[in-house]
């Protein structure tokens, strides 16, 4: 009953409000992690899973040899919610294109893919399926909205008066993943630093979507704490945790700029 039970809280509606007589957890957020399962450990450690109500961001693959073994951790983490990053959707694109050796394929290795990953994800299927039934964006309760990148342009895949943007959104990205059409969302989840550049534009998909604020990741920041920006409007967890990465990539920064609990 009790590993019953267990599955079932890993498996509610990302979002959904916590069950009648269950504690309300404090929000723990984790930023990249690029294959790095050691330095994900180490980050974790002060906080047990059972204590935490922990939401990856996405990027959880690529560069450092664990990726999809960070993918089984997240997954399998009691209490935890998995987003969608840029990084998930390049590696469901070369699983397609891997027969073939296509174009995908040859894309993903050049944003350091590991091989020996994608042969592990190829003999998963129930990950597979998991990994595309992913969210790409979450609104919290306290009106913390939640995604990979630190853009807008997951806004581009649905109509502009959609009532509820934040579903329509997600809704869309599983659809997309089912029938294989990834290039929208590549195209959609690659730019980086568009809020801190162009803070209209942040102000703007705030309001669309209903928050105050944004927390992402995406873009690397060299902080020993997660970089707080546009009036505390945004913040970004990706402080560089990973050891690996192409050539001009931050790596190897602080774990506490990546993981950390959500401030208040």
């Amino acid at each position: 009953m009790a590993g019953r039970d267990d599955r079932r809280r890993r498996e509610r509606p990302p979002g959904a409000a916590p069950e009648a007589g269950q504690d309300v957890l404090p929000v723990l957020v984790v930023g990249d992690v690029h294959g790095d399962l050691e330095r994900l450990f180490s980050g974790l450690e002060r906080y047990p899973a059972e204590r935490w109500r922990t939401i990856f961001l996405g990027d959880l693959v690529d560069g450092g040899p664990f990726g999809v073994g960070a993918l089984r951790y997240a997954r399998d983490r009691p209490n935890s919610v998995v987003l969608l990053g840029n990084h998930e959707v390049l590696m469901l694109a070369a699983l397609r294109d891997r027969a073939d050796r296509g174009p995908a394929l040859h894309a993903w290795l050049g944003a350091s893919g590991q091989p020996h990953d994608l042969e592990e994800l190829a003999r998963d299927e129930p990950l597979q399926q998991w990994l595309r039934r992913r969210p790409a964006m979450l609104l919290l309760e306290d009106g913390t909205l939640v995604q990979h990148c630190d853009s807008d342009e997951l806004g581009g895949l649905i109509d502009a008066d959609e009532a509820d943007p934040v579903g329509a959104v997600n809704r869309e990205v599983v659809r997309l993943l089912e029938v294989g059409e990834t290039q929208p969302l590549v195209d959609a989840m690659t730019s980086r630093g568009v809020f801190r550049r162009q803070p209209l534009r942040l102000a703007t998909w705030l309001q669309r979507t209903g928050a105050r604020r944004i927390v992402h990741g995406h873009t690397p920041h060299r902080n020993r704490q997660p970089d707080v920006y546009a009036g505390g409007r945004a913040i970004c967890f990706d402080g560089g945790m990973g050891r690996w990465g192409g050539p001009g990539a931050f790596r190897g920064g602080s774990i506490t700029g990546s993981v950390g609990p959500l401030p208040e």
